[in-house]
């Protein structure tokens, strides 16, 4: 951030024309006229990908890629070294050399590494876990659940003869940031994937994926031996169970020899699993690792459940789960959402990480913003990741995982900006050391703005603060304080704290988790309610449990606070609420007024989009203070402050906003005009 702020000057003038883009070469926009020249240790399909990579792009010292063993480096790990004038790249494995090759080009967009002029010096990167996987869910019919940038990629229809050209732009995006594995399927699985005319559909991909590092796995449902296979059971300990598992494997790896494996999504949200035979999550799990097992096959198995009789969802996975460690073999991963209710905007982490210490555990995060506005909203998701990362160590996870927010929108995420999102997954899964400011850094410089042009700093700056400020200002303006879960019924875009519809599920319903009444609002998880603050460690229950050191930023989540309980501010809760709802609009309204700043520094094309989806993000911010602020009012009684903005809604017209989507799709321009 320094070297950044050091480059900022004064405009001075303005730019000239700025040439067209559509966004779809996301950050791999380098010129393809290099000509570098580069030595390689021989022919590969991957060696050839570095090789041509750096050919286009590279514009600076020659460089000699060796393949050389070395004990401090990963398998994937790289060494670049310039001595002498002279760039040399080294590491155990091909793939290796072309994550340095991507590396390097990333150098040289950022300061222009390899320069004649430059010292002699050195860097080693080593991955921080050895699986960085995209969990896609998409489905067979080509729509995605919670996909908003259109359809699936894969167009299961046309393959394997057709392919396009977007598989390999795919695999090279994922290359390019470290990711070395992908999910094609949805975890609501169909048991149709397993068979043998779609296993050579997705062998057709892996075999585009394979040179690019890309291992492929599929999400199985797990009574696939019922569904495909014609068997009365699909009980885990069941003999011809076991039997069909094993012999369906061993057809998978016959036409796909370095298929990854399986996730499983099991007995959460109506999916069959193992608990509907009486067998645990644990013999679930291992008879599949077992099939699995001779071929060096993995199981990630989601911890994603919850009970609609259980006082309290967020205690769901723990119980469930910590009673299981140990019990796991040695080629599962338990795969966590980094929160313990459902991808909120803000949550606690989850208390499961670290509770089960004998149990290879992994974090789930979520790309696509299934709650943060989907693709009409601005919110990079870095900061959260980091967030995450306070509260629990890399260095205790075995893997990481991200629901990707991919389609077939000509710039990949609907969004311009969600391509940071996908963007610093891959980084952070790379290095959890990273920090999201030096992310942002990186991807502005690749894809908006030229480092090496100084009139461009002062807009970078900006924009590049507008990118840091944008989750929090999605949190304010939607769920603040630790509120959670507020959605509307059935697509989860806009507000419906009041929703309630005859014969669903409690857990499903806002009133739920915000419990407001006359008394106050939250949800009470100390040891007066729920006792969720029990499972975190015991510094951590304290000061959750005590409404008194509670973190503003959890105290509903953790407490059914009293509408005049004084906040760390010095207001009252219901003051404190209403100031965070109007912070969040009044930020998006800023980032409206920064973003005007970069219209004669970008092209027209993706300037015009992203300052539609802004006007799109102050409206509905709008929506969002009045709608939550005008319910809560009816339990509070109490007046907003002076200083908050007024409603321009009435609640009873709020009351009355249907959106005509479902959980597959972002609402338009028009259906939002129209929500009125």
């Amino acid at each position: 951030m320094k070297q950044l702020l050091s480059l900022f000057l004064l405009l001075s003038c303005l730019l000239g024309p700025v040439s067209a883009e559509d966004g779809s070469r996301l950050w791999l926009r380098q010129s393809t006229d290099a000509h570098a020249q580069i030595t390689a240790p021989r022919q590969s399909p991957t060696l050839n990908i570095a090789v041509r990579e750096l050919k286009q792009a590279w514009k600076g010292l020659p460089v000699t890629l060796v393949l050389k063993k070395d004990k401090q480096l990963s398998p994937e790990g790289f060494r670049i070294r310039q001595v002498n004038g002279k760039l040399t790249v080294t590491s155990p494995s091909e793939t290796g050399l072309l994550y340095a090759a991507y590396h390097l080009i990333r150098l040289q967009e950022m300061r222009n590494f390899g320069k004649p002029s430059e010292t002699d010096q050195e860097i080693t990167e080593n991955p921080a876990y050895d699986l960085r996987i995209l969990n896609h869910w998409d489905n067979l019919d080509r729509s995605i659940e919670r996909g908003y940038a259109g359809k699936s990629l894969w167009n299961w229809e046309e393959l394997p003869g057709t392919l396009s050209d977007r598989y390999e732009a795919y695999a090279r995006a994922n290359a390019s940031i470290g990711i070395n594995a992908t999910v094609l399927n949805n975890v609501n699985a169909s048991s149709k994937i397993l068979s043998a005319e779609y296993l050579e559909k997705v062998k057709a991909l892996a075999d585009i994926f394979r040179p690019y590092g890309i291992k492929v796995y599929l999400s199985i449902n797990f009574a696939s031996p019922m569904q495909l296979g014609g068997l009365s059971t699909a009980d885990p300990l069941d003999k011809d169970v076991i039997a069909w598992w094993k012999q369906k494997a061993k057809e998978i790896y016959r036409t796909i020899p370095d298929f990854g494996g399986f996730l499983v999504k099991a007995n959460s949200e109506g999916q069959p699993g193992p608990c509907d035979f009486n067998r645990t999550h644990a013999e679930g799990a291992n008879m599949l690792a077992d099939a699995l097992k001779p071929y060096k096959g993995i199981v990630m198995w989601r911890a994603f459940v919850y009970s609609p009789t259980d006082a309290d969802r967020a205690k769901q996975a723990y119980l469930e789960f910590q009673p299981l460690d140990g019990q796991f073999r040695d080629n599962v991963i338990v795969q966590i959402k980094n929160g313990p209710v459902d991808f909120q905007p803000r949550e606690p982490y989850s208390p499961l990480f670290g509770a089960m210490p004998r149990t290879p555990q992994m974090v789930e995060f979520q790309i696509t913003q299934e709650y943060l506005g989907f693709s009409n909203h601005l919110a990079y998701l870095a900061p959260m990741w980091e967030e995450f990362f306070d509260f629990v160590k890399p260095a205790s996870l075995k893997a990481i995982a991200g629901v990707a927010n991919i389609g077939t929108d000509t710039n990949w995420c609907g969004h311009p900006f969600a391509q940071a999102n996908w963007y610093a997954f891959g980084r952070m899964a790379w290095n959890p050391s990273l920090t999201s400011g030096t992310i942002a850094e990186e991807w502005l410089k690749q894809t908006f703005f030229d480092a090496s042009n100084p009139k461009h700093a002062p807009i970078a700056y900006e924009i590049h603060n507008m990118m840091m400020e944008s989750r929090e200002a999605v949190v304010d303006y939607m769920m603040p304080l630790g509120l959670h879960h507020l959605f509307a019924w059935g697509h989860h875009y806009g507000p419906e704290p009041w929703c309630d519809v005859p014969g669903a599920r409690p857990d499903w319903m806002p009133s739920y988790y915000h419990k407001a009444d006359k008394q106050g609002i939250g949800f009470d998880r100390s040891h007066t309610g729920s006792n969720a603050t029990a499972q975190y460690p015991d510094s951590l229950c304290h000061l959750y449990d005590d409404i008194r050191t509670c973190p503003d930023e959890y105290l509903l989540w953790f407490h059914h606070a009293p509408w005049q309980h004084t906040m760390q501010s010095g207001r009252t809760l219901w003051d404190e609420l209403c100031y965070r709802y109007d912070h969040g609009v009044q930020q998006v309204r800023s980032f409206q007024k920064k973003w005007d700043l970069a219209e004669n520094y970008i092209d027209a094309e993706r300037f015009k989009d992203v300052q539609s989806r802004l006007k799109i993000q102050a409206r509905d911010a709008v929506w969002w203070k009045d709608a939550c602020l005008l319910y809560f009012q009816e339990f509070s009684g109490m007046r907003a402050p002076y200083e908050v903005e007024r409603p321009i809604h009435e609640l009873d017209d709020l009351k009355q906003v249907k959106l005509p989507i479902d959980n597959h799709e972002c609402p338009t321009p028009k259906m939002l005009n129209e929500r009125r």
